[in-house]
């Protein structure tokens, strides 16, 4: 008796929870190493906190990206 799996629901649930991993692991990167370069440069602080966020953000139009996307190429 094989057990098979059944996915019930909206697959492009799935499917954005798999696009987030992305922007998540970028941002985590963006931050870690924006607090070690201020750390290492405090004086330099304004320019790599505009830097940091300039990133973020960009980081983060990704993974709206990836959540508006299915509804806009969704399958008629």
């Amino acid at each position: 008796m094989g057990l098979l799996a059944e996915v019930s629901g909206n697959v492009t649930a799935i499917g954005y929870g798999l696009a987030a991993i992305g922007p998540g692991i970028g941002v985590g990167i963006i931050f870690g190493q924006g607090v070690q370069a201020i750390a290492r440069q405090p004086e330099a602080y304004g320019l790599i906190r505009q830097n940091m966020l300039l990133g973020f953000v960009l980081t983060e139009a990704l993974a709206l990206i990836g959540l508006v996307a299915p509804f806009i190429f969704q399958a008629l």
